[in-house]
């Protein structure tokens, strides 16, 4: 039997823009994937946009009812910004208020912890016309965003995040093409990291100054880097991954301040973000309370063996590229590797580098194709994902035992959701979304994660 420490949380996470829908109505206005998909639908599995995905926000009540039945003692979402503020003039949008508060205070009447956060991939594109977060004006609009809803609903919060993986946001971006608006722009890059973090640091300030008084962090994919062999050049490689994504932001929202290697490679590159020093004394002055940690795949990486010319635009792969190793255990639908293992790292990294701050971990979770071969007796059977969960949590616990910090275990999702280009390709939830009549059903993983929180822990 693996057991967890008493008062250990138990749930899954979802976003605003991936679950709610009503997308153009009750005053919302349009986000960065209600943009795209009207000017580029072919970008999105099956043509399928952000309009309606699990809506949530016709079926809240009923939805924190299935929270209770998958025995959630935890929950995290995030709040929409387009819905909340629609416009640039900053106004709040009262038919946002009443939704969330509701929303927010049914899951608490559960006695289920609500974490909220505050940013998951979803800006306003009234923003985005001036440049998003490359723009130091996006900052500002963020830390008034970021009081209106600490003002709103704190009291209805048990705990605030301020980004869901930044750093996804900024590749995504700037150097990959997966997000709007799908540019090849090293320098917005570092100009767009720089100020997130910043906004983030900044609203950490805000609300200390408010006078708030739970938990403000922030969640980060603290994905391990793996080096190919022990040679130096792939040894540097796997540095200057874990430097690059990791690192980058989890050493200033942590300790205050950006890794002297980073720095040098900015400088290096010529690539250096416009700043300040009061800039600087905000994130080394605002650092987290605490942690969220999201975890899907390791990174196995290797030395680039090649020469970049002198002229090329840079992009990571100058200093690592990633490494297909033989013979690895797959996924195959979502094309990720799975290594449960990683989690025990990413804790003991935590512990021994990082003042064993408290953090938990918020999402993990497997996504599968066409999940309907696997139904009997009118239920998805996923014993393949009981088993991903059971596997990772097996080290989860291993980490605890040894002194890790984690207060507990979300995964990624609670209902089937919409996930960005891929829309619902692939399944992920604890509960069945039929696409065409909005029911929900609970998969076998659903009543197993109940008896997980009620046995706090499970047998092997």
């Amino acid at each position: 039997m693996i057991k967890f420490p008493e008062g250990f949380l138990y749930g899954s996470a979802t976003s605003a823009t991936q679950s709610e829908g009503g997308a153009s109505i009750d005053g919302k206005s349009q986000n960065i994937w209600d943009y795209w998909y009207e000017i580029d639908p072919h970008r999105f599995h099956n043509l399928i946009g952000p309009e309606k995905t699990t809506d949530v926000y016709h079926n809240y009540e009923t939805d924190v009812e299935y929270l209770e039945k998958t025995g959630h003692s935890v929950f995290r979402t995030s709040i929409n910004w387009a819905r909340l503020i629609p416009a640039i003039d900053g106004e709040v949008n009262e038919k946002a208020v009443d939704f969330y508060r509701d929303y927010f205070s049914k899951i608490q009447a559960k006695g289920i912890t609500l974490y909220m956060n505050l940013f998951h991939f979803d800006l306003p594109m009234y923003l985005m016309d001036i440049g998003g977060w490359t723009n130091k004006e996006t900052v500002k609009a963020y830390v008034h965003y970021a009081r209106k809803c600490f003002e709103l609903f704190d009291d209805v919060v048990d705990g605030w995040f301020t980004f869901n993986e930044p750093i996804v946001q900024v590749e995504c971006q700037y150097l990959h093409g997966y997000h709007y608006p799908a540019e090849l722009d090293p320098k917005k890059a570092v100009q767009s990291a720089f100020n997130t973090q910043l906004a983030s640091a900044s609203a950490i300030k805000a609300y200390k100054e408010m006078g708030g008084e739970k938990k403000i962090g922030i969640i980060l994919n603290l994905t391990p880097a793996y080096p190919r062999s022990s040679n130096k050049g792939d040894i540097d490689a796997a540095n200057y991954s874990e430097l690059i994504t990791k690192t980058s932001f989890l050493d200033p929202s942590v300790k205050g301040e950006y890794p002297k290697e980073l720095v040098e490679l900015i400088i290096n590159e010529k690539l250096m973000p416009d700043y300040t020093e009061d800039e600087l004394a905000i994130i080394r002055e605002n650092t987290i309370d605490f942690l969220g940690v999201n975890y899907y795949q390791p990174f196995r990486v290797m030395e680039n063996p090649y020469v970049y010319k002198e002229d090329a635009i840079f992009l990571p792969s100058k200093y690592y590229l990633p490494y297909d190793m033989p013979g690895k255990r797959m996924n195959p639908y979502r094309g990720w590797e799975i290594y449960p293992k990683a989690l025990y790292d990413i804790a003991i990294n935590i512990r021994d580098n990082y003042g064993n701050i408290e953090w938990l971990v918020t999402e993990n979770g497997m996504g599968v194709e066409d999940e309907e071969r696997f139904r009997e007796n009118d239920q998805i059977q996923d014993d393949y994902r009981i088993d991903f969960f059971k596997e990772h949590l097996y080290w989860l616990a291993k980490a605890i035992e040894e002194g890790a910090n984690c207060k507990g275990y979300q995964v990624w999702t609670f209902i089937d959701c919409w996930s960005w280009l891929n829309a619902y390709k692939n399944r992920y939830g604890l509960v069945e979304l039929d696409l065409e009549t909005g029911e929900r059903k609970i998969k076998k993983s659903g009543e197993w994660f109940y008896d997980l929180r009620q046995n706090n822990g499970f047998e092997l």
